[in-house]
């Protein structure tokens, strides 16, 4: 049963301004209506998150690994009630919410593993020369720790995977970092159910109560008073550009200037090039179309942007898009506001002089669908009007026909950061395609070949991550193990006293993990 209420350390509370939630698929209010925090709550949840952080840091391996395990085991017995809740507040059909919640139990078991294995403490000696000279070596150890009380805000597109208990959050409780999640307002009853597996598991772990809190709200101030509290020492966010830039100027004006690992904006270029056109661009067509639609365009990676030489290749390509698109089935988008935003969005491009609209989706009966957009333009008109190269969050694509490869090359030299840029290439195509790779490598977080960006795995080498505004760091990644840094700093230790030593670095290595010492990783050949 839903209550409603916050969840801060242990205690749930309920807070007399309420709001409800809205079923986009229908438009009617769900019930029950949830508490609404406010500026003393976020009070509240980050003294509880600092008392807790140095215990939660102090925690070894195993304990950290097992309370990851815990909660995913948690998640796992809420049942077919989380996903029925999550399909009520979303519009997204089962089989996308069963196969999220899946990926949010796999990523935090990934997470698991991954402190369990430890390198990602990086421990490092240097062990001291007293005889060296013409100077002695100090004895010198590094490692690295947990930043502190982390603040994670829900996003809208997934509920479960990038939510309460999303990589976000996993990353930094892997890290050793007490959370204060932040509930998108768009699915508070799958947040509270969510948020109650996690205390649960904090409290069967032993661990402090404020190691997680979790603060529903709809008002922007609610996020404002949570990242511009003293307490909170890092960021994570996926959503708007609008909403990351937010978060981004409050973390800067703090007189403590903390990191905000903030997911923003991308349109994800796919490049068709000639031979491959030529070779399979109907079948390309439709999958392309598939990946624009799929979850009514909704994801991060939606391919947003299709550049190609201007050819007859390229006509069939267009001609049999259409053709698929108009097809397609209008899809329920998350919420009433964002499906606005995607109409706005799409009638900015019906409406602009330079752009033609190829094709619409099907119209359906009912409420905030995405009805499917593709337009053309070229690649002149493309380089002149940077406003063609926003995102319109859905199922909106552009194809940017250019004159010659050239054309294409300073289309992609004028993009902004993205999160992936996608190529489809035969053989014959590999000398253009090289030439191009490293200027994508400067403007995006992944490149794949003769795929589709939609679907990203969850794995040690992803990077779901890019150059602003894809992010607001390129250098870190919010899916996959290497986001656990994100949340981490280095110390060193120099000549402190054996007995005063982190196990991690102390010579006994009482939590038996790989280290380096003496520039040598133990283990590996001299």
């Amino acid at each position: 049963m839903i209550d409603g209420a916050m969840r801060i350390g242990a205690e749930a509370r309920q807070a007399t301004n309420r709001f409800t939630a809205i079923d986009p698929a229908t438009g009617d209010t769900l019930t029950p209506d949830f508490s609404s925090a406010d500026e003393a709550a976020v009070d509240a949840a980050c003294a509880l998150a600092a008392e807790a952080a140095p215990a939660y840091a102090a925690t070894d391996l195993a304990t950290r690994a097992c309370f990851l395990e815990a909660i995913a085991e948690a998640i796992g017995t809420l049942g077919d009630d989380l996903i029925v809740r999550a399909m009520a507040e979303s519009g997204l059909p089962r089989a996308r919410l069963e196969g999220e919640r899946g990926r949010t139990v796999g990523q935090l078991r990934l997470f698991a593993g991954v402190v369990r294995q430890g390198d990602w403490i990086d421990a490092t000696i240097d062990p001291a020369l007293p005889d060296r000279a013409p100077l002695p070596r100090p004895d010198l150890r590094r490692m690295n720790v947990p930043l502190g009380p982390v603040a994670v805000f829900g996003a809208s597109n997934f509920p479960l995977a990038f939510s309460v208990a999303g990589g976000d959050t996993a990353a930094a409780f892997a890290a050793g970092c007490p959370v204060v999640v932040k509930g998108h307002p768009a699915h508070p009853g799958t947040g509270e159910m969510i948020a109650r597996a996690i205390g649960g598991s904090v409290a069967g772990c032993g661990l402090p109560p404020g190691v997680f809190s979790y603060l529903p709200g709809e008002t922007n101030a609610l996020g404002g008073a949570l990242v511009a509290d003293p307490r909170i020492k890092a960021v994570g966010f996926t959503g708007s550009r609008a909403g990351g830039l937010a978060l981004m100027r409050i973390a800067a004006q703090r007189d403590e200037p903390i990191p905000v690992y903030a997911e923003m904006s991308s349109i994800n270029p796919v490049i068709l090039f000639p031979a491959a056109l030529a070779a399979r661009g109907l079948e390309m067509a439709t999958a392309f179309v598939q990946s624009l639609t799929m979850g009514a365009g909704q994801f991060c990676t939606n391919p947003g942007l299709v550049l190609a030489v201007d050819s007859p290749a390229l006509d069939v390509f267009v001609a049999a898009a259409a053709a698929a698109l108009v097809d397609c089935q209008p899809a329920t988008m998350l919420s009433p506001g964002i499906h606005a935003s995607f109409e706005q969005g799409v009638t900015a491009l019906e409406r602009h002089d330079a752009v033609r609209t190829i094709a619409r989706g099907r119209v359906g009966e009912g409420v905030n669908q995405a009805v499917g957009a593709l337009f053309e333009t070229d690649g002149d008109a493309f380089l002149a009007d940077r406003a063609l190269g926003h995102e319109v969050f859905g199922s909106s694509s552009i194809v940017v026909r250019c004159r010659d490869m050239a054309t294409l090359t300073r289309v992609v030299r004028s993009l902004e950061g993205q999160l992936t840029a996608t190529l489809q290439i035969d053989p014959a195509d590999e000398a253009d395609a090289k030439t191009l790779i490293p200027l994508l490598a400067d403007r995006v977080g992944r490149i794949l070949a003769n795929g589709w960006p939609t679907g990203v795995e969850v794995s040690h080498a992803m990077v779901h991550g890019g150059p602003f505004p894809a992010t607001s760091d390129g250098r870190s990644t919010s899916v996959g193990s290497l986001a656990i840094h994100r949340f981490l700093r280095p110390v060193a230790f120099q000549n402190l006293p054996a007995a005063l030593l982190p196990d991690a670095i102390a010579d006994r290595n009482g939590w038996n993990i790989a280290r380096r010492i003496d520039g040598v990783r133990e283990g590996s050949p001299v």
